[in-house]
């Protein structure tokens, strides 16, 4: 994703969205697209990211699978299969195979916020089983450390609320976060990204690795063009075996006829892994590239027209006062109090366009600046809410 990911801050560049800026209006998006005289698949990409960056989940999964969306078949011996495996846990079984392990791999689709919200949800029991390092594969530098939150300027795919909620919990637990992309593409960026995270694993013994990545960066085995991928490179030069966690395969699209036929069978409440008959994990149909187990995400239910996979933990809904909304349209932000003039990333984003929309935020306990913008990127409101 190395191209896609130049052409993204190339595009953060142009006038009036600049990397000052990253989130906007979804008109705008609309616009600046299709303005672009790209081919379909760039362009549904880096829409997908921005809608996410804008708080957009619905509208990043459609622009994806404007290109990327399959219609999958399900053969009849492959269902008889599927009905027979169990459903378990995801996060309680991560946790109780993290004490046995040295290092943790997990991915996430960059166009998919509720997979930073999920690892996000592990932070606190693997660093209570000893895990103490969490390095990230979007981070411009080590600097967040000293800050204690994350700015516009620590990384790209960070910009995104959900990816700043999930720093700043990493920061608050204890963990030291640290940063590990590499330069050129395929095979030597993988090299690349495998060295640096094991020479910064030299220096760093006081604990166990957690290893946050996009894609298939986190599969084992042999990859078509990689050869191997960073987690198999990570293997051979630290002679550990990592724990690696897919959360790619097994996510809802954008419309129930993409979703993998497994996703159907499943209907899970809660994100699960699957167990056969002699408690065997299933982790796929493919033996020759793979991760040891792949998350089952359930498909997203909506309360107050938010994601309901967001309020986790003690985050609460957060009705705005419409005194505070004297125009539409606008984007709300909410930040923590004193991160919006150091340029920090808003714990929630939404954009309302009527009076009828609904009006709520979703927020953790703590005190929070709301910033409310108009069609010209102005601020026209805000206030102070503390969230008990």
């Amino acid at each position: 994703m190395k191209f896609f990911y130049s052409l993204a801050l190339l595009f953060l560049g142009m006038a009036g969205y600049g990397q000052e800026n990253p989130y906007w209006f979804s008109d705008d998006i609309k616009k600046k697209l299709e303005d672009l005289a790209q081919n379909q698949s760039w362009k549904s990409q880096m829409g997908a990211t921005y809608y996410s960056i804008s708080g957009q989940y619905k509208p990043a999964l459609e622009s994806w699978d404007t290109t990327f969306g399959r219609v999958k078949k399900l053969d009849p011996a492959d269902s008889l299969k599927f009905t027979k495996l169990i459903p378990i846990n995801a996060k309680e079984y991560i946790l109780e195979k993290a004490s046995n392990e040295q290092v943790i791999i997990i991915n996430e689709a960059h166009h998919n916020a509720s997979h930073r919200a999920f690892a996000s949800s592990l932070l606190q029991g693997l660093y209570d089983k000893g895990y103490r390092y969490l390095g990230l594969e979007t981070l411009a530098s080590d600097s967040l450390n000293t800050t204690k939150f994350a700015s516009l300027n620590s990384g790209y795919y960070s910009q995104e609320p959900e990816f700043g909620n999930f720093i700043y919990n990493a920061l608050k637990i204890g963990f030291k976060l640290f940063p590990y992309e590499a330069e050129g593409n395929n095979k030597e960026r993988e090299i690349g990204e495998a060295k640096n995270i094991s020479d910064y694993m030299e220096k760093n013994k006081e604990g166990k690795y957690i290893i946050y990545c996009g894609y298939q960066h986190a599969y084992e085995g042999i990859h078509k063009s990689w050869e191997k991928t960073m987690a198999g490179r990570l293997s051979d030069l630290t002679g550990i075996n990592p724990f690696t966690i897919d959360q790619t395969q097994f996510s809802e699209k954008s419309n129930p006829k993409y979703n993998e036929p497994l996703l159907r069978i499943v209907n899970n409440t809660f994100p699960v892994v699957l167990k056969d008959e002699n408690q065997v994990i299933y982790n796929g149909e493919d033996k020759i590239l793979y991760t040891d187990i792949k998350i089952v995400h359930p498909v997203t239910k909506y309360l107050k027209g938010r994601p309901d996979w967001m309020l986790t933990g003690s985050r609460k809904l957060y009705k705005i006062p419409s005194s505070e909304i004297p125009v539409y349209p606008v984007l709300v932000l909410a930040y923590r109090k004193g991160e919006f003039e150091q340029k920090g990333i808003p714990a929630d984003i939404m954009e309302l366009n009527t009076s009828k929309d609904s009006r709520f935020l979703i927020l953790d306990k703590g005190e929070y600046e709301i910033i409310v913008k108009n069609k010209e990127y102005k601020v026209i409101s805000r206030f102070e809410k503390k969230i008990r």
